[in-house]
């Protein structure tokens, strides 16, 4: 008989899951830049996926799990939403918005992912310290909007907002989908769906990928996206919203526009100001409030499920 894993390992599956979704899929918005140096957006976020979804279903065969045909019609549905849609427009509009930007922009996510989960009754409730903390998460991004990061086309902002909008409603949707057991398998059927599609339609769009004008950052870009923008935080991601609540996922989206605005003042020298550190503080604070509710309900995983994800952030 398999004895459930001990409190303070899956404590640090937690840990490990929520410093990869926070700092990794920060660094990932500077990463879609560098990406797109040489490489169309469809292409690329396709490629990233695509290849993310083989590493996943070849390490999942490898270790006896079975994939569950069944779940092919909400994962392609999923795949569509998340990585063609969200994952698609994100891309396109980092060519005429700043990463930073398109960062801050997408932290509108919590709002819509907490009010679809309320209203698919996929959580019991919200504390009023849970409300408060995404306050403060709210009122740092828009610190940090105000700072401004050159961006030009309000096209392209409308892109990371509808952007944001399809994560949220593929994300939710997802969670309530029972995935049969293996929530990494699911993961993976749903990349593999969203990058055949998104690379379908970047070639059906006129998109060509020319080896020759791709500059070496780009190929570095697409493999840091590759490893650890969707085999390890995707899978992270995916789990948590299984285990914990959608209030507490979703901060990420205020920790990532830090992460990227501090990456490309380092990175790639843009300018970091008294405003964005006001901003970063009290997204912080945020964070800590809702990370911090006291008498949340985590829901405790099988042990067939502890054994099967072994994941990479592990």
């Amino acid at each position: 008989m398999t004895s459930r894993p001990h409190p303070d390992a899956r404590g640090v599956k937690l840990f490990f899951a929520f410093v990869s979704i926070y700092l990794i899929w920060g660094a990932s918005y500077l990463a879609i830049r560098w990406g797109l140096d040489g490489i169309p957006p469809l292409i690329l976020m396709g490629l990233r996926h695509l290849a993310a979804a083989l590493i996943l279903l070849a390490w999942l065969v490898c270790r006896g799990v079975r994939i569950d045909h069944r779940l092919w019609k909400p994962a392609v549905l999923i795949g569509a939403i998340l990585f063609l849609g969200s994952h698609g427009l994100l891309a396109w509009a980092e060519m005429h918005v700043d990463s930073g930007l398109a960062s801050m922009i997408s932290a509108t996510e919590p709002i819509i992912m907490v009010l679809l989960a309320g209203f698919l009754g996929q959580e019991r409730h919200a504390s009023g310290r849970v409300f408060l903390g995404m306050v403060f998460g709210l009122v740092g991004i828009g610190v940090l909007f105000g700072v401004g990061q050159g961006h030009d086309s309000m096209l392209g902002d409308l892109a990371v907002l509808a952007s944001a909008i399809l994560w949220s409603v593929g994300a939710i949707y997802g969670r309530g989908v029972d995935n049969g057991g293996s929530v990494i398998m699911f993961a993976a059927m749903q990349m593999l769906a969203g990058g055949a599609l998104l690379l379908t339609t970047g070639v059906a769009l006129g998109e060509r990928l020319h080896f020759a004008q791709v500059a070496p950052r780009a190929w570095w870009s697409l493999a840091y996206m590759v490893i650890f923008g969707s085999v390890v935080a995707f899978s992270s991601y995916v789990w948590l919203l299984k285990v914990t609540s959608a209030a507490r996922v979703s901060m990420y989206c205020y920790v990532n526009p830090v992460v990227a605005v501090l990456l490309g003042w380092r990175l790639a020298g843009e300018k970091v100001t008294l405003p964005m550190i006001m901003g970063a503080a009290i997204i912080l604070i945020g964070v800590l409030l809702v990370n911090t509710t006291k008498h949340e309900h985590v829901a405790l995983l099988e042990p067939i499920l502890e054994e099967e994800l072994a994941m990479p952030a592990d």
